[in-house]
């Protein structure tokens, strides 16, 4: 997947952290959560030279490359994510679930792509959610089909949940 499907994917997730925690979408903290989460959900990606979190965390990046570590293995793992969890444990709680959810969303959408992710490294098997013929190439028109998706549920989150609870004849209610 491109960054901008895990842009809007890492916004998702905040949306939905922000909602649970039945914060407005109209303060300074959603808005740093709405940001956090449209970085954090590409940063797993800082393991593919060339991606623009590689070119952002050059440092990271190039450790990552001498250490020989491939994309979608070790910043792709439930391993990697729980030392995440460990690391950022002293953030406030909306900004530790928003980045931590984000985060996650990254592995779960590629997941869905054809090549997988070794969701359970350092064992080398990869996993994939998608059989190979309806699976989501990276850049394809079935990836831009899923991105707009996406987008539409980014949209729709915070009208589902400020605004809809308050029309007439609500069906929330």
């Amino acid at each position: 997947m491109l960054q901008k499907t895990h842009s809007v994917a890492g916004m998702i997730a905040a949306e939905i952290v922000l909602i649970q925690g039945d914060i407005s979408f109209f303060t300074w903290d959603a808005a740093g959560s709405l940001l956090l989460g449209c970085l954090a959900g590409t940063l797993a990606d800082v393991d593919k030279p060339g991606s623009t979190m590689a070119k952002v965390l050059f440092p990271l990046s190039a450790l990552l490359h001498v250490l020989k570590i491939k994309h979608r293995t070790l910043t792709h793992s439930l391993l990697f994510m729980a030392l995440l969890a460990m690391i950022c444990l002293p953030l406030p709680p909306l900004y530790f679930w928003v980045f931590i959810l984000s985060y996650a969303s990254h592995p779960l959408i590629d997941l869905l792509n054809d090549r997988g992710v070794q969701l359970f490294w350092p064992i080398t098997f990869r996993i994939r959610l998608l059989p190979k013929w309806i699976a989501i190439d990276t850049g394809s028109a079935s990836e831009t089909v899923f991105r707009w998706v996406l987008l539409v549920v980014c949209l729709v989150l915070p009208f589902w949940n400020y605004v809809l609870p308050y029309l007439p004849y609500s069906f929330t209610k």
